[in-house]
């Protein structure tokens, strides 16, 4: 359990130092680490369905839209899909593209009473590089995490 708490602390001082209003924050590596390591622990994938099925999934990950494809609509059921799939005492890692809708899902899940949201920094894609493409700067993938097209 050792380094559980050593990765959970970290997430925990990163989130004091951003000023975030939830648990914590992680990099790709480290929130692969906690998936692996905390008992029922649950990674969310807030990409669209367009990004899942083009860009490729994190297998074991659950899949529950931010905003909709098609249409770039916010899903209204976001919190009543998270309730059917998710344990509210549960370690919930949040991951979207870059980490953006990730942040905004981990916080609406703590106002919603999920006492440990973290979200996954970087996302599945990473950073864009100087020709704008994503991919080749951090993120899951670039990480070597596992994944599947």
């Amino acid at each position: 359990m050792g380094r559980l708490t050593d990765l959970l602390n970290l997430a925990e001082s990163r989130a004091r130092e951003l000023g975030l209003p939830y648990a914590g924050a992680l990099t790709p590596q480290e929130a692969w680490e906690v998936w692996q390591l905390a008992p029922g622990a649950k990674l969310v994938d807030v990409r669209t369905r367009a990004e899942w099925d083009w860009v490729g999934r994190i297998p074991g990950a659950i899949e529950i839209e931010w905003m909709s494809y098609p249409g770039n609509r916010p899903n209204q059921d976001l919190l009543a899909q998270m309730k059917q799939q998710v344990d509210p005492e549960a370690l919930v890692l949040f991951i979207c593209r870059s980490g953006a809708r990730s942040h905004n899902a981990a916080a609406l899940a703590s106002e919603a009473g999920y006492p440990e949201c973290y979200n996954v920094l970087e996302g599945f894609e990473g950073d864009m590089d100087a020709n704008g493409q994503r991919g080749k700067i951090g993120g899951w993938r670039h990480a070597g995490l596992p994944w599947k097209s």
